[in-house]
């Protein structure tokens, strides 16, 4: 069964500014890379468990580029929370 993908306001500003910050735009390197984090994303509605656990709330997923998302198996939903590059500081959940 599928799940509904939701994304967060915050993660869409993260996914936004990662855009901006590799120059997505002017690369067709860096909107391939770009379109596969969003590809990753919408996956998460298909094989929502997929990911690990998260250090700092057992609550939290993550996926490769730091994709860090809820499931809720009741409703059958993904609520993607944030997308981080490898450089930035790490996610404090709320």
């Amino acid at each position: 069964m599928t799940y509904r993908v939701e994304v967060a306001a915050r993660a869409n500003r993260d996914l936004l500014r990662l855009y901006q910050f590799i120059h997505a735009q002017d690369s067709a390197k860096a909107a391939a890379w770009f379109n596969g984090i969003e590809n990753l994303v919408l996956s998460l509605d298909k094989h929502p468990d997929r990911g690990s656990v998260t250090p700092e709330n057992k609550k939290l997923r993550h996926l490769l580029y730091r994709i860090t998302y809820r499931v809720d198996q009741r409703a059958r939903r993904v609520q993607v929370l944030h997308v981080r590059h490898g450089a930035r500081v790490a996610f404090k959940s709320q």
